[in-house]
């Protein structure tokens, strides 16, 4: 008798850190091997080698490129996985740039440590630093959406477009006669720039993400945005945006291009400040049958931004003082361009930080809706009198309960299981709730290197 044994080694009881290790039939493939973010000791999990050996996983496949599905790719391979890393050409495309600039941020940040003699390891080491991305690379292979590609004898898989980002999918995973199902993060219906999610017909086992389990969002988003800018504008200050550079700082362009080009916001000048957002647009620019955007529609929009470039130019920007919008490259600003700008600008009462986005527990962002008062960066404070404002309807993710609860809808029969992942307790249980009053299914909250047999 064949059995399928999973290991949840990430986003199990947590948002972040994606990693879900199934082996049959003599195979082992992990899906997802993402970072943990956020609070400290899910964070300290990345300094330790997987609870299995790296040598063992015979093929890893991505459901997309953020951080938290890729971002511990370079120490599987320095811990021995030699086999190949499949994942859709845009994923693969930016994850290269995701993991390149995370090595580079873990390098200066190392060295800056140790020059200032802050940190309390000596010496400071990043996790992994560019030689070792340059060694993950090599085990990049792109795969095609919608077509069914063997693994091994009993074993294939399918990657089905999946909006959220651009290259994001969700996995079927074909092992004998039962078909497991991975959501990854899943997108919306009406998104601005991707086209609605594809949906499962067949599941026996059903991993759903949670991260909005528990919530049902406004639907009045881009209003809301506009009257931020239009209330921040009239304090003669800068409002300053951090975004993702997968994705969401694609979107606040978009969006701030159509509100100025409509005449819903003052003239004031946009800055685009993400070295990665800008590689990332030009994915966008090559990989055009993955989103809406026409290239008429691109290039205006393109060149309505103001780019900037170096760190010079982010010095330069930060200390201009006339009213204008920053888009910051943030990890939940845990490094990139937003932090120089947090540094010049938090102390002053007429800049707005407007976050647009979902904030883990444990990160700075999370902090600031929270009441913070000041914001600590390399053993240093900042006083924070910034306005803070939160748009909570602009996520990427299938924002809300009711999105969740849709992606399921087209399954012709329910799952012998539905395991609920990728989410902190409230949207996983709020998710519990829903899918047992509305499907009557099975359904389990996996916890953190919990293991199942099927």
């Amino acid at each position: 008798m064949n059995i399928i044994r999973i290991q949840f080694l990430g986003a199990s009881g947590i948002v972040t850190g994606s990693k879900f290790l199934i082996t049959a039939f003599g195979k082992k493939i992990l899906i997802d091997c993402g970072f943990f973010q956020g609070l400290k000791e899910p964070r300290k999990l990345n300094w330790q080698p997987l609870t299995v050996s790296a040598k063992t996983i015979d093929t890893l496949i991505l459901t997309q490129a953020n951080l938290d599905h890729t971002g511990y790719l370079p120490l599987i391979v320095k811990q021995g996985f030699a086999g190949p890393i499949w994942g859709t050409a845009p994923t693969l495309e930016i994850a290269k740039i995701i993991l390149e600039d995370s090595a580079k941020i873990q390098e200066e940040d190392a060295a800056r440590a140790n020059a200032k003699g802050y940190s309390k390891h000596k010496p400071a080491q990043p996790l992994y630093n560019l030689k070792d991305v340059e060694k993950t690379l090599p085990h990049f292979n792109p795969q095609p959406l919608d077509i069914w590609i063997e693994i091994s004898e009993g074993i294939s898989c399918r990657f089905k477009y999946n909006s959220h980002i651009i290259g994001a999918t969700f996995i079927e995973l074909k092992i004998g006669d039962k078909t497991i199902v991975f959501s990854g993060d899943i997108g919306r219906d009406n998104d601005l720039l991707m086209y609605p999610p594809q949906k499962p017909e067949t599941a026996d086992i059903l991993f759903i993400e949670s991260t909005y389990g528990d919530r049902l969002h406004p639907n009045h988003s881009e209003t809301q945005l506009e009257e931020i800018i239009n209330t921040a504008a009239k304090m003669n200050g800068t409002i300053i945006v951090p975004g993702f550079a997968v994705e969401r700082i694609q979107m606040l362009m978009y969006l701030l291009w159509q509100l100025k080009k409509k005449g819903k916001i003052p003239a004031i000048p946009i800055y685009m400040d993400s070295p990665m957002g800008r590689n990332v647009l030009d994915i966008f620019h090559h990989n055009t049958s993955w989103h809406k955007l026409s290239a008429d529609e691109y290039s205006e929009m393109y060149n309505t931004i103001r780019r900037i470039k170096g760190v010079d130019e982010t010095l330069v920007l930060a200390a201009d003082k006339q009213t204008k919008i920053i888009i910051a490259g943030s990890r939940m600003a845990a490094g990139g361009r937003v932090l120089t700008n947090f540094e010049k600008y938090l102390n002053f009462e007429n800049v707005t930080i407007l976050l647009v986005g979902f904030q883990v527990e444990g990160t700075r962002v999370r902090s600031l809706p929270d009441g913070a008062t000041e914001i600590k960066r390399r053993e240093k404070s900042y006083t924070l009198k910034a306005h803070i404002e939160n748009i909570k309807g602009l996520s990427h993710h299938a924002t809300n309960q009711v999105g969740l609860i849709n992606w399921k809808g087209n399954l012709e029969s329910g799952p012998d299981k539905m395991l609920i992942v990728h989410s902190e307790d409230d949207g996983a249980k709020g998710l519990q709730e829903k899918a047992k009053e509305t499907f009557g299914w099975t359904v389990n909250i996996p916890q953190l290197n919990e293991t199942i047999q099927i």
